[in-house]
């Protein structure tokens, strides 16, 4: 018996035994699959048999193509059909998908597809709207008609013009939009491939703009006193989804009349017409948001930032802040729009003035924007009383330019930043006028390092804020950021010299970056990384790391389906997709707690992922991504806490992590240190040995970790334990790159040269020896 007949008998028969974990469905017809697909989607039962067929049919579905014959096409819908009938939700885009790739002409499916309508139509809310009307046209216009009266009903003037568009469009564009259908209660987000196809629809495409030109005119008569205000009720449900999707394809479209109409739009739905706290449509302004995590663009980004810092409602502007933190590292990834900015009147050197009366407002933009005030050309401290008195909206609005700026600059260098794994190029002439020197941007573009291709093969690495000036090339030369993995070591060493004695701190880590190539014990294990195994974090930390960093991860906890989770992020422009595995730690009297496990790498294939082995993922996304992974431990574990006490069998991991060697996220920061400590007063008292940074004191010899930042104190090895305070400074010691480890392990080597000159009595007790055993 052929595998294909015993998958259909294990999906089909209840009394199969059928047993084969590890199936290899690599000779099956890709019609073969297709009948498996459809016998999938038919069982009503599952078993083990049926289970471990089911794991190798989507298993297969998922790297090639099934193709449907025309009776297995049929075959299709009169499963949807009974799916529903039993009350199972019965997924329509399986149905499509056979339409779309059945190998002969179509079937008569229309009794099938009448019977499942029936069912789907009747229920109080109608799931996935683009699909129905897409099946409904295969059972005729009558059917098709009587679907669009269904769906288009009272849902509002939005929704039943994007009915009677997608109810126009030719099957195959049908089925294209059924790919990005909204409210999907089977959580699958559609692909980037999928929205790519939907907004080269161009019936689709004008609507898009209609419905939001529309959702913006709404408001602005609800604010003109044109339409009565009710909170919350500006829009129905389904007209916020009918949005939300037209946003999607707009921002995706990049379309030139996007910003004004945002300007429009997001005051209107976030700001009610009157003095009330409450918002014309909440739930718009949060789908818009969503809109722009899909598709950001740097112009939603502000507007959205401005949106928070006028909106009423209390809770509005904690939400917001979630939303935009991940929608900036979404737009660090699509660098084909994330590097666009603003002039905002701003001169060629970097400053705005603005007068008020006798008096000028100066914005500078140096590292960030800057707000003085001159009178006849002579600085000001302050605000003058007669620009406050006069001039408030002035005031108010430059004040505003400030942030406004900042937040340009933040993005910017974000999406620099997230451009590594991309490896994007940028022309030299417009690199050289819309970055290098762009008013705003070069404040950022200025103090990285940049390769520029001035011959065919010959790259010449630059500091443009160290540099005498650009090197010549042509405008279609190749410009990219330097990378020290490309880089050998004389190079980087040089280039940290550099920013060391110029003092310039780099708007993200690069000279200073570290680097991460596949250990031999992962060209062993092949698939998977166990680097960053096996480590005790705390939890809630770690998860808001993920969010700030873009990865996305369900919530680990004591719950059903809590123990365990992967978080990920995608990477070089959707292309790689990384997973880092973490567990949740039970046990009793202490929560908040996870154990990390594996890292793997997934490649887009075929419109999903499949699983790559490390040696085949590209240097720059590998080093990228696992730099990410050690930011997660090194930050979050419990090892880095000064607070962690004698509790249960942690205490074991505590005392091995503590002082463990040292990671290249630590490597780099020893680095950074042996280039500071000898600028500092206390130089003559500091030595390196291995992964410590020891430092003489007058009562006793310390020994700080690179890594942890905790403390041995010599002569008998007794921890010191030192709490940070919650505002630490540097003491105005200059620091090449931001780190708060850095800064901590700086602030312990000054306070413990100067022993005898602490006050806190705590740490005089551990130095004296009266508590010189080892804490935890």
């Amino acid at each position: 018996m052929n595998l294909a007949v015993r998958l259909m008998n294990a999906l089909t028969d209840r009394d199969s035994s059928y047993d084969d974990p590890a199936a290899d469905l690599s000779r099956i017809s890709d019609e073969e699959l297709g009948a498996l697909v459809t016998a999938v989607h038919g069982v009503a039962e599952w078993t083990r048999p049926s289970l471990l067929a089911r794991a190798a049919v989507e298993r297969a579905a998922g790297e090639r193509q099934p193709r449907y014959t025309p009776e297995v096409c049929r075959r299709m819908f009169e499963v949807l059909a009974d799916r529903a009938v039993r009350g199972v939700f019965a997924d329509l885009t399986p149905g499509l998908e056979a339409v779309r790739h059945c190998t002969g002409p179509l079937p008569d499916v229309s009794e099938p597809v009448r019977a499942l309508l029936e069912l789907r139509l009747a229920v109080t809310k109608v799931r996935q709207p683009y699909a129905l009307l897409a099946v409904a046209a295969l059972a005729g216009e009558e059917t098709l008609r009587t679907t669009v009266e269904r769906l288009a009903g009272e849902a509002g003037p939005l929704v039943a013009d994007e009915t009677a568009v997608v109810a126009g469009l030719a099957p195959g564009e049908q089925i294209l939009l059924a790919r990005i259908d909204r409210d999907h209660p089977l959580d699958t987000p559609p692909t980037a491939d999928a929205w790519r196809a939907a907004a080269a629809v161009p019936a689709y495409a004008a609507f898009a703009r209609r419905a939001l030109q529309a959702a913006a005119a709404r408001t602005d008569a609800i604010h003109a006193g044109q339409l009565p205000y009710r909170s919350d009720k500006a829009f129905t449900d389904r007209e916020v989804l009918t949005v939300g999707q037209a946003a999607r394809v707009a921002l995706l479209r990049d379309e030139p009349w996007l910003p004004a109409l945002f300007d429009r739009l997001l005051p209107g739905v976030s700001l009610a017409p009157t003095a009330a706290r409450t918002l014309p449509s909440q739930a718009m302004l949060y789908e818009v948001a969503r809109a722009a995590l899909d598709f950001p663009t740097p112009e939603l980004v502000t507007a959205l930032r401005t949106v928070r810092r006028t909106v009423r409602h209390a809770g509005v502007p904690r939400q917001l802040d979630k939303m935009i933190r991940k929608i900036e590292a979404a737009l660090a990834e699509r660098t084909d729009v994330a590097l666009r900015l603003p002039g905002l009147d701003f001169g060629d050197d970097g400053v705005l003035r603005r007068a008020a009366g006798a008096y000028t407002a100066v914005l500078t933009v140096t590292d960030s924007a800057t707000l003085t005030w001159e009178k006849d050309g002579r600085p000001l401290r302050g605000t003058p009383a007669p620009v406050r008195r006069d001039h408030p909206a002035l005031v108010k609005e430059m004040r505003e330019l400030v942030k406004r700026v900042d937040a340009h600059l933040v993005t910017l260098a974000r999406a620099l930043e997230g451009g590594f794994t991309v490896d994007t190029v940028h022309p030299y002439g417009q690199w050289r006028t819309e970055l290098a020197g762009h008013p705003l941007a070069r404040t950022v573009v200025g103090r990285l390092i940049w390769e520029i291709e001035v011959a065919p093969g010959d790259r010449r690495a630059v500091l443009p804020q160290a540099a005498d000036g650009l090197p010549d090339a042509p405008d279609d030369a190749r410009v990219r950021l330097w990378h020290p993995l490309r880089a050998d070591a004389d190079a980087v060493r040089a280039w940290r010299d550099l920013l060391t004695e110029a003092r310039i701190r780099q708007p993200f880590k690069q000279a200073f970056r570290e680097i991460y190539r596949l250990t031999p014990a992962e060209e062993e294990t092949r698939g998977y990384s166990n680097r960053f195994a096996a480590h005790l974090v705390h939890y809630q930390r770690m998860f808001a790391l993920f969010r700030a960093r873009g990865w996305s991860s369900s919530r680990l906890g004591p719950w059903d389906a809590g123990f365990e989770a992967e978080a990920e992020r995608v990477l070089a422009a959707g292309e790689w997709r990384v997973r880092f595995f973490h567990t949740w730690v039970d046990r009793a009297g202490e929560d908040g707690l996870a154990a990390t496990d594996q890292v793997r790498f997934d490649r887009r294939a075929d419109g999903g992922w499949r699983e790559a082995a490390l040696a085949e993922v590209p240097e720059l996304v590998f080093s990228e991504a696992m730099r990410d992974v050690d930011l997660f431990v090194g930050v979050t574990s419990i090892a880095a806490d000064p607070d962690w006490t004698d509790r249960g069998p942690e205490r074991a991991y505590w005392e091995r992590a503590s002082f463990a060697e040292l990671t290249e996220s630590a490597d780099a920061r020893r680095d950074a240190l042996r280039r500071i400590v000898p600028r500092l007063k206390i130089a003559d008292r500091c030595s390196f040995d291995g992964r410590f940074l020891v430092v003489r004191g007058e009562l006793r010899t310390y020994r700080i970790h690179i890594g942890s930042a905790n403390i041995l104190m010599d002569p008998d090895g007794a921890y010191l334990c030192i709490v940070p305070a919650r505002r630490r400074s540097d003491g105005g010691v200059f620091l090449p790159f931001q780190d708060d480890r850095l800064s901590l392990i700086l602030s312990k080597a000054v306070l413990l040269a100067a022993d005898t000159e602490i006050t806190d009595e705590t740490i005089r007790r551990q130095i004296g020896g009266r508590e010189t055993g080892s804490r935890a």
